[in-house]
Protein backbone atom coordinates (compact mmCIF):
# COMPACT_ATOMS: atom_id res chain seq x y z
CA UNK A 1 0.00 0.00 0.00
CA UNK A 2 2.90 2.31 0.79
CA UNK A 3 4.26 1.79 -2.73
CA UNK A 4 0.94 2.86 -4.33
CA UNK A 5 0.61 5.98 -2.16
CA UNK A 6 4.22 6.94 -2.92
CA UNK A 7 3.68 6.51 -6.63
CA UNK A 8 0.47 8.58 -6.87
CA UNK A 9 2.06 11.33 -4.82
CA UNK A 10 4.93 11.41 -7.31
CA UNK A 11 2.65 11.37 -10.36
CA UNK A 12 0.45 14.23 -9.11
CA UNK A 13 3.57 16.35 -8.63
CA UNK A 14 4.79 15.58 -12.15
CA UNK A 15 1.50 16.71 -13.77
CA UNK A 16 1.75 20.09 -12.12
CA UNK A 17 5.39 20.60 -13.16
CA UNK A 18 6.60 21.66 -16.60
CA UNK A 19 9.24 18.91 -16.71
CA UNK A 20 10.38 16.10 -14.46
CA UNK A 21 13.10 13.54 -14.16
CA UNK A 22 12.59 9.84 -13.63
CA UNK A 23 15.02 10.20 -10.73
CA UNK A 24 11.98 11.00 -8.56
CA UNK A 25 10.31 7.77 -9.64
CA UNK A 26 13.39 5.78 -8.72
CA UNK A 27 13.66 7.55 -5.36
CA UNK A 28 10.04 6.85 -4.50
CA UNK A 29 10.43 3.18 -5.40
CA UNK A 30 13.63 2.95 -3.36
CA UNK A 31 11.97 4.54 -0.32
CA UNK A 32 9.05 2.15 -0.62
CA UNK A 33 11.45 -0.77 -0.68
CA UNK A 34 13.31 0.52 2.39
CA UNK A 35 10.04 0.73 4.31
CA UNK A 36 9.69 -3.03 4.10
CA UNK A 37 11.80 -5.04 6.52
CA UNK A 38 12.63 -8.59 5.66
CA UNK A 39 15.62 -10.85 5.97
CA UNK A 40 17.26 -11.93 2.76
CA UNK A 41 18.64 -15.44 2.56
CA UNK A 42 22.39 -15.52 2.86
CA UNK A 43 23.99 -16.24 -0.50
CA UNK A 44 27.04 -18.39 -0.99
CA UNK A 45 29.53 -16.69 -3.26
CA UNK A 46 32.72 -18.63 -2.51
CA UNK A 47 31.63 -21.95 -3.93
CA UNK A 48 34.41 -22.27 -6.47
CA UNK A 49 37.12 -24.81 -5.79
CA UNK A 50 40.62 -24.66 -7.27
CA UNK A 51 41.54 -26.93 -10.13
CA UNK A 52 40.12 -27.82 -13.48
CA UNK A 53 36.64 -29.28 -13.80
CA UNK A 54 36.31 -30.71 -17.29
CA UNK A 55 35.48 -34.06 -18.91
CA UNK A 56 38.61 -36.13 -19.17
CA UNK A 57 37.44 -37.91 -22.29
CA UNK A 58 36.87 -36.16 -25.59
CA UNK A 59 33.37 -35.93 -27.03
CA UNK A 60 34.86 -36.94 -30.38
CA UNK A 61 35.41 -40.67 -30.87
CA UNK A 62 38.38 -42.09 -32.75
CA UNK A 63 36.09 -42.92 -35.67
CA UNK A 64 34.69 -39.38 -35.75
CA UNK A 65 38.19 -37.95 -35.46
CA UNK A 66 39.31 -39.98 -38.45
CA UNK A 67 36.43 -38.59 -40.51
CA UNK A 68 37.42 -34.97 -39.87
CA UNK A 69 39.01 -33.21 -42.81
CA UNK A 70 42.64 -32.18 -42.44
CA UNK A 71 43.52 -28.59 -43.14
CA UNK A 72 44.39 -28.34 -46.85
CA UNK A 73 42.39 -31.34 -48.07
CA UNK A 74 40.38 -29.04 -50.38
CA UNK A 75 43.52 -28.47 -52.46
CA UNK A 76 43.16 -31.72 -54.34
CA UNK A 77 39.72 -31.56 -55.86
CA UNK A 78 40.90 -31.22 -59.46
CA UNK A 79 41.81 -27.55 -59.38
CA UNK A 80 45.45 -28.11 -60.37
CA UNK A 81 45.02 -31.10 -62.65
CA UNK A 82 44.37 -28.98 -65.74
CA UNK A 83 46.76 -26.16 -64.84
CA UNK A 84 49.58 -27.02 -67.24
CA UNK A 85 52.68 -24.83 -67.44
CA UNK A 86 53.67 -23.55 -70.88
CA UNK A 87 57.43 -23.57 -70.31
CA UNK A 88 57.69 -19.80 -70.84
CA UNK A 89 58.60 -18.97 -67.26
CA UNK A 90 61.56 -16.52 -67.38
CA UNK A 91 63.28 -18.56 -64.67
CA UNK A 92 62.91 -21.79 -66.59
CA UNK A 93 66.32 -23.38 -67.35
CA UNK A 94 67.00 -24.81 -70.78
CA UNK A 95 67.22 -28.59 -70.95
CA UNK A 96 68.24 -31.06 -73.71
CA UNK A 97 65.36 -31.57 -76.12
CA UNK A 98 64.00 -28.03 -75.83
CA UNK A 99 63.13 -26.18 -79.04
CA UNK A 100 64.52 -22.66 -79.60
CA UNK A 101 63.41 -20.26 -82.35
CA UNK A 102 66.43 -18.26 -83.61
CA UNK A 103 66.29 -15.35 -86.06
CA UNK A 104 69.25 -13.26 -87.31
CA UNK A 105 69.00 -10.34 -89.71
CA UNK A 106 71.19 -7.53 -90.96
CA UNK A 107 74.72 -8.63 -91.95
CA UNK A 108 73.40 -12.18 -91.96
CA UNK A 109 69.89 -13.56 -92.47
CA UNK A 110 68.88 -16.74 -90.66
CA UNK A 111 65.62 -18.13 -89.26
CA UNK A 112 65.07 -21.62 -87.88
CA UNK A 113 63.80 -23.70 -84.95
CA UNK A 114 66.79 -25.43 -83.38
CA UNK A 115 66.78 -28.28 -80.85
CA UNK A 116 69.02 -28.40 -77.79
CA UNK A 117 71.10 -31.56 -78.27
CA UNK A 118 71.91 -34.15 -75.67
CA UNK A 119 75.14 -32.33 -74.80
CA UNK A 120 73.22 -29.15 -74.03
CA UNK A 121 74.32 -27.27 -77.15
CA UNK A 122 72.41 -25.27 -79.72
CA UNK A 123 74.09 -25.65 -83.14
CA UNK A 124 73.97 -22.35 -85.05
CA UNK A 125 75.23 -22.30 -88.66
CA UNK A 126 78.35 -20.13 -89.06
CA UNK A 127 78.75 -20.07 -85.27
CA UNK A 128 78.91 -23.75 -84.38
CA UNK A 129 77.69 -25.17 -81.06
CA UNK A 130 76.53 -22.71 -78.38
CA UNK A 131 76.30 -24.06 -74.81
CA UNK A 132 72.77 -23.16 -73.56
CA UNK A 133 71.82 -25.94 -71.14
CA UNK A 134 71.13 -24.56 -67.64
CA UNK A 135 70.55 -21.04 -68.92
CA UNK A 136 67.29 -19.37 -68.01
CA UNK A 137 64.96 -18.20 -70.74
CA UNK A 138 66.03 -14.67 -69.83
CA UNK A 139 69.73 -15.48 -70.21
CA UNK A 140 69.33 -17.43 -73.47
CA UNK A 141 68.90 -14.38 -75.69
CA UNK A 142 71.94 -12.64 -74.17
CA UNK A 143 74.25 -15.63 -74.57
CA UNK A 144 73.42 -16.18 -78.25
CA UNK A 145 73.71 -12.45 -78.95
CA UNK A 146 77.15 -12.45 -77.31
CA UNK A 147 78.36 -15.30 -79.53
CA UNK A 148 76.93 -13.71 -82.71
CA UNK A 149 78.62 -10.39 -81.91
CA UNK A 150 81.97 -12.15 -81.70
CA UNK A 151 81.66 -13.13 -85.36
CA UNK A 152 79.52 -10.24 -86.65
CA UNK A 153 80.28 -7.24 -84.46
CA UNK A 154 78.23 -4.75 -86.51
CA UNK A 155 74.80 -4.58 -88.09
CA UNK A 156 73.31 -7.83 -86.75
CA UNK A 157 70.08 -8.22 -84.78
CA UNK A 158 69.22 -11.34 -82.76
CA UNK A 159 65.85 -12.73 -81.65
CA UNK A 160 65.36 -15.96 -79.63
CA UNK A 161 62.27 -17.62 -78.26
CA UNK A 162 62.00 -20.79 -76.20
CA UNK A 163 59.26 -22.43 -78.21
CA UNK A 164 58.80 -25.88 -76.76
CA UNK A 165 60.08 -27.82 -73.79
CA UNK A 166 60.90 -31.46 -73.37
CA UNK A 167 58.18 -33.42 -71.50
CA UNK A 168 59.21 -35.16 -68.29
CA UNK A 169 57.99 -38.17 -66.37
CA UNK A 170 57.72 -37.77 -62.59
CA UNK A 171 57.04 -40.51 -60.05
CA UNK A 172 54.59 -39.72 -57.23
CA UNK A 173 54.68 -42.11 -54.29
CA UNK A 174 54.21 -42.30 -50.54
CA UNK A 175 50.89 -41.54 -48.88
CA UNK A 176 48.89 -40.40 -51.90
CA UNK A 177 45.62 -41.76 -53.24
CA UNK A 178 47.00 -43.05 -56.57
CA UNK A 179 50.79 -43.52 -56.63
CA UNK A 180 52.25 -43.73 -60.12
CA UNK A 181 54.28 -42.20 -62.93
CA UNK A 182 52.82 -38.99 -64.34
CA UNK A 183 53.76 -36.93 -67.38
CA UNK A 184 54.24 -33.20 -67.37
CA UNK A 185 56.67 -30.48 -68.31
CA UNK A 186 59.62 -29.28 -66.21
CA UNK A 187 57.82 -26.10 -65.13
CA UNK A 188 54.70 -27.90 -63.83
CA UNK A 189 54.10 -27.33 -60.11
CA UNK A 190 54.27 -29.90 -57.34
CA UNK A 191 50.52 -29.41 -56.85
CA UNK A 192 49.92 -30.41 -60.48
CA UNK A 193 51.64 -33.77 -60.05
CA UNK A 194 50.07 -34.39 -56.61
CA UNK A 195 46.63 -33.64 -58.02
CA UNK A 196 47.31 -36.09 -60.85
CA UNK A 197 47.94 -38.73 -58.16
CA UNK A 198 44.64 -37.97 -56.40
CA UNK A 199 46.19 -35.74 -53.77
CA UNK A 200 47.59 -36.41 -50.32
CA UNK A 201 45.85 -39.23 -48.46
CA UNK A 202 43.54 -37.34 -46.08
CA UNK A 203 43.94 -39.81 -43.23
CA UNK A 204 47.54 -40.99 -43.57
CA UNK A 205 49.51 -38.52 -45.67
CA UNK A 206 51.39 -35.41 -44.59
CA UNK A 207 50.67 -31.95 -45.96
CA UNK A 208 53.83 -30.63 -44.34
CA UNK A 209 56.50 -33.22 -45.18
CA UNK A 210 56.85 -33.73 -48.91
CA UNK A 211 60.24 -34.53 -50.47
CA UNK A 212 61.57 -34.14 -54.01
CA UNK A 213 64.17 -36.83 -54.86
CA UNK A 214 66.60 -36.63 -57.80
CA UNK A 215 69.29 -39.23 -58.39
CA UNK A 216 68.62 -40.72 -54.94
CA UNK A 217 69.23 -37.37 -53.26
CA UNK A 218 66.74 -35.01 -51.67
CA UNK A 219 66.75 -31.68 -53.48
CA UNK A 220 63.75 -29.97 -51.83
CA UNK A 221 61.44 -30.15 -48.77
CA UNK A 222 57.92 -28.85 -49.32
CA UNK A 223 55.40 -27.68 -46.73
CA UNK A 224 52.00 -27.10 -48.33
CA UNK A 225 50.88 -25.04 -45.31
CA UNK A 226 53.15 -22.25 -46.59
CA UNK A 227 51.14 -22.21 -49.81
CA UNK A 228 47.82 -22.39 -47.96
CA UNK A 229 48.62 -19.63 -45.50
CA UNK A 230 50.82 -17.24 -47.47
CA UNK A 231 50.64 -18.36 -51.12
CA UNK A 232 54.32 -19.30 -51.23
CA UNK A 233 54.98 -22.12 -53.69
CA UNK A 234 58.46 -23.59 -54.24
CA UNK A 235 59.86 -23.00 -57.74
CA UNK A 236 61.14 -26.37 -58.89
CA UNK A 237 62.13 -27.36 -62.40
CA UNK A 238 61.43 -31.03 -62.68
CA UNK A 239 63.62 -33.41 -64.64
CA UNK A 240 62.79 -36.75 -66.11
CA UNK A 241 62.81 -39.43 -63.41
CA UNK A 242 62.28 -37.13 -60.41
CA UNK A 243 60.26 -38.55 -57.51
CA UNK A 244 57.75 -36.79 -55.25
CA UNK A 245 57.38 -38.61 -51.91
CA UNK A 246 54.60 -37.75 -49.47
CA UNK A 247 55.64 -38.80 -45.97
CA UNK A 248 53.44 -40.21 -43.24
CA UNK A 249 51.28 -37.67 -41.47
CA UNK A 250 52.86 -36.12 -38.40
CA UNK A 251 51.24 -35.17 -35.09
CA UNK A 252 47.73 -33.77 -35.53
CA UNK A 253 45.45 -31.73 -33.30
CA UNK A 254 41.70 -31.46 -33.78
CA UNK A 255 40.51 -27.88 -33.40
CA UNK A 256 36.86 -26.99 -32.68
CA UNK A 257 34.80 -24.34 -30.93
CA UNK A 258 35.15 -20.63 -31.66
CA UNK A 259 37.13 -21.01 -34.89
CA UNK A 260 36.43 -20.20 -38.51
CA UNK A 261 36.29 -23.88 -39.48
CA UNK A 262 36.94 -27.09 -37.61
CA UNK A 263 39.95 -28.96 -38.96
CA UNK A 264 42.67 -31.42 -38.17
CA UNK A 265 45.90 -29.43 -38.07
CA UNK A 266 49.24 -31.11 -38.61
CA UNK A 267 52.11 -29.79 -36.52
CA UNK A 268 55.82 -29.69 -37.18
CA UNK A 269 57.90 -32.23 -35.27
CA UNK A 270 59.98 -29.43 -33.78
CA UNK A 271 57.02 -27.16 -33.05
CA UNK A 272 54.29 -28.58 -30.87
CA UNK A 273 53.00 -25.71 -28.72
CA UNK A 274 49.82 -23.70 -28.57
CA UNK A 275 51.27 -20.65 -30.30
CA UNK A 276 51.95 -22.69 -33.44
CA UNK A 277 48.39 -23.98 -33.43
CA UNK A 278 46.93 -20.49 -33.02
CA UNK A 279 49.00 -19.39 -36.01
CA UNK A 280 47.21 -22.02 -38.10
CA UNK A 281 43.64 -21.90 -36.76
CA UNK A 282 41.56 -18.80 -37.43
CA UNK A 283 40.15 -17.87 -34.03
CA UNK A 284 36.89 -15.97 -33.78
CA UNK A 285 36.88 -12.57 -32.07
CA UNK A 286 36.56 -12.77 -28.30
CA UNK A 287 38.25 -16.15 -27.79
CA UNK A 288 39.79 -16.19 -24.32
CA UNK A 289 40.42 -19.80 -23.31
CA UNK A 290 41.33 -23.19 -24.72
CA UNK A 291 40.14 -26.55 -23.43
CA UNK A 292 42.72 -29.26 -24.15
CA UNK A 293 41.84 -32.95 -23.95
CA UNK A 294 43.97 -35.93 -24.86
CA UNK A 295 46.38 -38.38 -23.31
CA UNK A 296 49.64 -37.90 -21.40
CA UNK A 297 51.70 -40.92 -20.38
CA UNK A 298 48.83 -43.11 -21.62
CA UNK A 299 46.47 -41.49 -19.10
CA UNK A 300 43.44 -39.28 -19.89
CA UNK A 301 44.30 -35.62 -19.68
CA UNK A 302 42.22 -32.44 -19.65
CA UNK A 303 43.04 -28.86 -18.77
CA UNK A 304 41.60 -25.40 -19.27
CA UNK A 305 43.94 -22.55 -20.16
CA UNK A 306 43.88 -18.86 -20.80
CA UNK A 307 45.34 -18.12 -24.23
CA UNK A 308 48.54 -16.73 -22.75
CA UNK A 309 49.38 -19.94 -20.91
CA UNK A 310 48.02 -22.10 -23.74
CA UNK A 311 50.58 -20.56 -26.10
CA UNK A 312 53.42 -22.21 -24.18
CA UNK A 313 51.66 -25.55 -23.71
CA UNK A 314 53.22 -28.55 -25.42
CA UNK A 315 50.61 -30.39 -27.47
CA UNK A 316 50.46 -34.09 -28.14
CA UNK A 317 49.40 -36.12 -31.15
CA UNK A 318 45.63 -36.63 -31.12
CA UNK A 319 44.85 -33.76 -28.76
CA UNK A 320 41.50 -32.06 -29.12
CA UNK A 321 41.57 -28.31 -28.56
CA UNK A 322 38.30 -26.41 -28.12
CA UNK A 323 38.59 -22.63 -28.21
CA UNK A 324 36.08 -20.85 -26.00
CA UNK A 325 34.99 -17.22 -25.59
CA UNK A 326 34.71 -17.21 -21.80
CA UNK A 327 35.38 -13.55 -21.13
CA UNK A 328 31.87 -12.23 -20.71
CA UNK A 329 31.02 -8.64 -21.48
CA UNK A 330 30.88 -6.57 -18.32
CA UNK A 331 28.50 -4.07 -19.87
CA UNK A 332 25.22 -4.24 -21.77
CA UNK A 333 23.58 -1.95 -24.30
CA UNK A 334 20.05 -0.73 -23.58
CA UNK A 335 17.93 1.37 -25.94
CA UNK A 336 15.13 3.84 -25.26
CA UNK A 337 12.19 4.60 -27.54
CA UNK A 338 9.17 6.85 -27.26
CA UNK A 339 8.86 10.16 -25.43
CA UNK A 340 12.01 11.27 -23.59
CA UNK A 341 14.83 13.80 -23.78
CA UNK A 342 18.49 13.08 -24.40
CA UNK A 343 20.24 10.10 -25.91
CA UNK A 344 18.56 6.84 -26.89
CA UNK A 345 21.34 4.27 -26.22
CA UNK A 346 23.06 3.52 -22.93
CA UNK A 347 26.05 1.32 -22.16
CA UNK A 348 25.63 0.26 -18.53
CA UNK A 349 27.07 -2.40 -16.17
CA UNK A 350 25.53 -5.86 -16.44
CA UNK A 351 23.79 -5.72 -13.05
CA UNK A 352 22.05 -2.40 -13.73
CA UNK A 353 18.37 -2.27 -12.78
CA UNK A 354 15.61 -0.44 -14.60
CA UNK A 355 15.13 2.32 -12.05
CA UNK A 356 18.87 2.98 -11.95
CA UNK A 357 18.81 3.71 -15.66
CA UNK A 358 15.61 5.72 -15.59
CA UNK A 359 17.24 7.85 -12.91
CA UNK A 360 19.35 9.32 -15.75
CA UNK A 361 16.58 9.82 -18.30
CA UNK A 362 14.92 13.26 -18.32
CA UNK A 363 11.29 13.36 -19.43
CA UNK A 364 8.50 15.89 -19.74
CA UNK A 365 5.69 14.83 -17.41
CA UNK A 366 3.09 16.55 -19.61
CA UNK A 367 3.98 14.54 -22.71
CA UNK A 368 5.42 11.25 -21.35
CA UNK A 369 3.15 8.57 -19.91
CA UNK A 370 5.48 7.36 -17.17
CA UNK A 371 2.79 5.01 -15.79
CA UNK A 372 2.96 2.89 -18.94
CA UNK A 373 6.67 2.16 -19.33
CA UNK A 374 7.39 -1.32 -20.75
CA UNK A 375 10.30 -3.31 -22.12
CA UNK A 376 10.72 -5.16 -25.39
CA UNK A 377 13.07 -8.09 -24.77
CA UNK A 378 14.54 -10.49 -27.33
CA UNK A 379 14.38 -13.52 -25.03
CA UNK A 380 10.67 -12.90 -24.38
CA UNK A 381 9.97 -12.62 -28.13
CA UNK A 382 11.77 -15.92 -28.74
CA UNK A 383 9.77 -17.68 -26.03
CA UNK A 384 6.52 -16.27 -27.41
CA UNK A 385 7.41 -17.46 -30.90
CA UNK A 386 8.34 -20.94 -29.63
CA UNK A 387 5.12 -21.17 -27.62
CA UNK A 388 3.03 -20.12 -30.62
CA UNK A 389 4.80 -22.61 -32.89
CA UNK A 390 4.19 -25.41 -30.37
CA UNK A 391 0.49 -24.51 -30.12
CA UNK A 392 0.15 -24.59 -33.91
CA UNK A 393 1.98 -27.91 -34.06
CA UNK A 394 -0.39 -29.46 -31.53
CA UNK A 395 -3.37 -28.05 -33.44
CA UNK A 396 -2.25 -29.73 -36.65
CA UNK A 397 -1.34 -32.99 -34.92
CA UNK A 398 -4.70 -33.18 -33.15
CA UNK A 399 -7.10 -32.43 -35.99
CA UNK A 400 -5.40 -32.96 -39.36
CA UNK A 401 -4.71 -36.62 -38.69
CA UNK A 402 -8.17 -37.51 -37.37
CA UNK A 403 -10.02 -40.30 -39.20
CA UNK A 404 -13.62 -40.24 -40.46
CA UNK A 405 -16.17 -43.04 -40.27
CA UNK A 406 -18.83 -41.64 -42.63
CA UNK A 407 -18.95 -39.55 -45.81
CA UNK A 408 -20.65 -36.71 -43.97
CA UNK A 409 -18.00 -36.73 -41.26
CA UNK A 410 -15.32 -36.86 -43.95
CA UNK A 411 -16.72 -33.73 -45.60
CA UNK A 412 -16.69 -31.95 -42.25
CA UNK A 413 -13.07 -33.02 -41.69
CA UNK A 414 -12.10 -31.60 -45.07
CA UNK A 415 -13.62 -28.22 -44.25
CA UNK A 416 -11.95 -28.20 -40.85
CA UNK A 417 -8.61 -29.12 -42.45
CA UNK A 418 -8.92 -26.19 -44.85
CA UNK A 419 -9.69 -23.87 -41.94
CA UNK A 420 -6.76 -25.16 -39.90
CA UNK A 421 -4.29 -25.02 -42.80
CA UNK A 422 -5.25 -21.44 -43.63
CA UNK A 423 -5.11 -20.42 -39.99
CA UNK A 424 -1.70 -22.04 -39.36
CA UNK A 425 -0.26 -20.41 -42.47
CA UNK A 426 -1.30 -16.95 -41.28
CA UNK A 427 -0.43 -17.52 -37.64
CA UNK A 428 3.07 -18.74 -38.52
CA UNK A 429 3.87 -15.35 -40.03
CA UNK A 430 3.12 -13.45 -36.81
CA UNK A 431 6.22 -11.90 -35.21
CA UNK A 432 5.84 -11.49 -31.42
CA UNK A 433 6.91 -8.15 -29.98
CA UNK A 434 8.50 -9.57 -26.84
CA UNK A 435 6.72 -6.93 -24.76
CA UNK A 436 7.44 -7.36 -21.04
CA UNK A 437 4.83 -5.81 -18.74
CA UNK A 438 6.65 -4.19 -15.82
CA UNK A 439 3.90 -2.16 -14.19
CA UNK A 440 0.95 -3.40 -12.17
CA UNK A 441 -1.88 -1.11 -11.10
CA UNK A 442 0.15 1.84 -12.35
CA UNK A 443 3.15 0.96 -10.19
CA UNK A 444 6.47 0.46 -11.93
CA UNK A 445 8.39 -2.59 -10.76
CA UNK A 446 12.17 -2.71 -10.76
CA UNK A 447 14.04 -5.49 -12.56
CA UNK A 448 17.53 -6.28 -13.83
CA UNK A 449 18.12 -5.16 -17.41
CA UNK A 450 19.42 -7.43 -20.16
CA UNK A 451 21.55 -6.72 -23.19
CA UNK A 452 19.40 -5.58 -26.09
CA UNK A 453 16.45 -4.44 -23.97
CA UNK A 454 14.36 -1.66 -25.52
CA UNK A 455 12.62 0.48 -22.91
CA UNK A 456 9.43 2.09 -24.21
CA UNK A 457 8.28 5.37 -22.66
CA UNK A 458 4.99 6.07 -24.48
CA UNK A 459 3.70 9.53 -25.23
CA UNK A 460 0.62 10.77 -23.39
CA UNK A 461 -2.29 10.00 -25.69
CA UNK A 462 -5.69 11.58 -26.16
CA UNK A 463 -7.23 8.85 -28.30
CA UNK A 464 -8.44 5.25 -28.22
CA UNK A 465 -7.73 2.83 -31.08
CA UNK A 466 -10.42 0.35 -32.13
CA UNK A 467 -9.21 -2.56 -34.31
CA UNK A 468 -9.90 -6.16 -35.15
CA UNK A 469 -13.31 -7.38 -36.24
CA UNK A 470 -15.07 -4.03 -36.60
CA UNK A 471 -16.36 -2.38 -39.76
CA UNK A 472 -13.92 0.55 -39.57
CA UNK A 473 -10.69 0.28 -37.57
CA UNK A 474 -9.92 3.81 -36.41
CA UNK A 475 -8.69 6.02 -33.60
CA UNK A 476 -11.24 8.02 -31.63
CA UNK A 477 -10.93 10.88 -29.17
CA UNK A 478 -10.95 9.66 -25.59
CA UNK A 479 -14.12 10.58 -23.74
CA UNK A 480 -14.17 9.87 -19.99
CA UNK A 481 -16.84 7.43 -18.90
CA UNK A 482 -17.38 5.89 -22.37
CA UNK A 483 -17.26 2.08 -22.43
CA UNK A 484 -15.58 -0.21 -24.95
CA UNK A 485 -18.87 -1.11 -26.64
CA UNK A 486 -19.53 2.59 -27.30
CA UNK A 487 -16.21 2.99 -29.08
CA UNK A 488 -16.98 -0.14 -31.13
CA UNK A 489 -20.38 1.25 -32.15
CA UNK A 490 -18.68 4.50 -33.21
CA UNK A 491 -16.44 2.39 -35.47
CA UNK A 492 -19.40 0.93 -37.34
CA UNK A 493 -20.08 -1.92 -34.95
CA UNK A 494 -19.02 -5.53 -35.04
CA UNK A 495 -18.19 -7.21 -38.33
CA UNK A 496 -19.96 -10.44 -39.25
CA UNK A 497 -16.90 -12.44 -38.12
CA UNK A 498 -16.58 -10.77 -34.72
CA UNK A 499 -16.62 -12.73 -31.49
CA UNK A 500 -18.69 -10.38 -29.31
CA UNK A 501 -17.66 -12.23 -26.17
CA UNK A 502 -13.92 -11.78 -26.73
CA UNK A 503 -13.09 -8.08 -26.62
CA UNK A 504 -9.67 -7.16 -25.26
CA UNK A 505 -8.17 -3.90 -24.08
CA UNK A 506 -4.45 -3.48 -24.72
CA UNK A 507 -2.81 -0.93 -22.44
CA UNK A 508 0.16 1.17 -23.56
CA UNK A 509 2.37 -0.74 -21.14
CA UNK A 510 1.56 -4.02 -22.94
CA UNK A 511 -0.94 -5.27 -20.38
CA UNK A 512 -3.99 -6.99 -21.91
CA UNK A 513 -7.30 -7.06 -20.03
CA UNK A 514 -10.86 -8.14 -20.71
CA UNK A 515 -12.91 -5.14 -21.80
CA UNK A 516 -15.59 -5.85 -19.19
CA UNK A 517 -13.08 -5.70 -16.33
CA UNK A 518 -11.46 -2.30 -16.94
CA UNK A 519 -12.29 1.33 -17.47
CA UNK A 520 -11.12 2.67 -20.81
CA UNK A 521 -8.39 5.29 -20.57
CA UNK A 522 -6.35 7.34 -23.08
CA UNK A 523 -3.94 5.34 -25.20
CA UNK A 524 -5.86 2.05 -24.90
CA UNK A 525 -6.47 -0.18 -27.90
CA UNK A 526 -9.77 -2.06 -28.09
CA UNK A 527 -9.17 -5.33 -29.92
CA UNK A 528 -12.12 -7.41 -31.16
CA UNK A 529 -11.13 -11.03 -31.83
CA UNK A 530 -12.64 -13.05 -34.70
CA UNK A 531 -15.13 -15.84 -34.22
CA UNK A 532 -14.07 -19.33 -35.26
CA UNK A 533 -16.53 -20.56 -37.89
CA UNK A 534 -16.82 -24.26 -37.06
CA UNK A 535 -19.33 -26.53 -35.36
CA UNK A 536 -16.54 -28.44 -33.66
CA UNK A 537 -16.63 -26.88 -30.20
CA UNK A 538 -13.27 -28.31 -29.18
CA UNK A 539 -11.58 -27.02 -32.35
CA UNK A 540 -13.17 -23.61 -31.93
CA UNK A 541 -11.91 -23.42 -28.34
CA UNK A 542 -8.38 -24.39 -29.37
CA UNK A 543 -8.19 -21.82 -32.17
CA UNK A 544 -9.67 -19.16 -29.91
CA UNK A 545 -6.97 -19.82 -27.35
CA UNK A 546 -4.29 -19.44 -30.01
CA UNK A 547 -5.92 -16.21 -31.23
CA UNK A 548 -5.75 -14.89 -27.69
CA UNK A 549 -2.12 -15.96 -27.49
CA UNK A 550 -1.36 -14.08 -30.73
CA UNK A 551 -3.15 -10.99 -29.44
CA UNK A 552 -0.96 -11.00 -26.34
CA UNK A 553 2.29 -11.64 -28.25
CA UNK A 554 1.77 -9.25 -31.15
CA UNK A 555 -1.27 -7.06 -30.41
CA UNK A 556 -2.91 -8.45 -33.56
CA UNK A 557 -6.41 -9.79 -34.13
CA UNK A 558 -5.67 -12.39 -36.78
CA UNK A 559 -8.22 -12.46 -39.59
CA UNK A 560 -9.72 -15.88 -40.21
Amino acid sequence: MKKIVAFFYFFSCCVCAQSANLNDLASQAAQAKQSQTFSEPQQRTQWQVPGTIAPLFSDVSDQQLASKKPFGSELFEGGFRGARADGMNPDYRVMPGDQVTLRLWGAIDFSSVLPVDSQGNLFVPSLGPVKVVGLTARQLDGEIKRRVMQLYPDNVSVYTNLQGVQPVSVFVSGFVSKPGNYAGVPADSVLYFLDQAGGVDAQLGSFRRIRIIRDNKKIEDIDLYQFLLSGKSPSIQFENGDTIIVDRRGPVVYVSGEVGREHLFELDYDSLNGNDLMMLAQLNPGVSHALVRGFRSQQPYADYHELTSFGQLLLGDGDEVTFVADERFKTIVVQLEGSFNGRSHFVVPKDTHLLQLLDNVPVNARTSDIRSISIRRLSVAEKQKQSLAESLRRLEATYLGASSSTLEESAIRIREAELITKFVEKASQVEPTGRLVISFRDELHDLRLQDGDIITIPRVSDDVLVSGEVFASQSQVFVPGIKAIDYIKASGGFSQHADRDRILVVRQNGEIRDAEEVVIRPGDEILVLPKVETKNLQLATTISQILYQIAIAAKVALDL
